[in-house]
């Protein structure tokens, strides 16, 4: 499942580490926004990563589920690609 996962947090130091935890699962669209495929499992173990990171109360962390419909109506103006699943060989 596709994932638009954004975030608005005013410490440094924590926006550094979220960026980085999600970095390795995402690909970064815009300065806080990534896109992110994620299976359930994933994104459960993200979700409390994330979590231990962030000040609940003074940060802004969103998790945007796109459906394959909804995923085949993004437009986008300008450079860039929406992320596209990997295929995978085990050999």
């Amino acid at each position: 499942m596709l994932y638009i996962i954004s975030y608005d947090i005013p410490d440094d130091k924590r926006r550094l580490k979220v960026a980085k935890a999600l970095l390795n699962v995402g690909n970064r669209v815009q300065y806080s926004v990534f896109e992110c495929r994620l299976d359930d499992g994933r994104l459960a173990k993200l979700r409390l990563r994330l979590e231990k990171l962030i000040d609940l109360e003074e940060d802004n962390l969103r998790f945007y589920r796109l459906c394959r419909a909804c995923e085949k109506e993004i437009i986008n103006l300008g450079i860039g690609e929406v992320s596209e699943e990997k295929d995978v060989y085990i050999l």
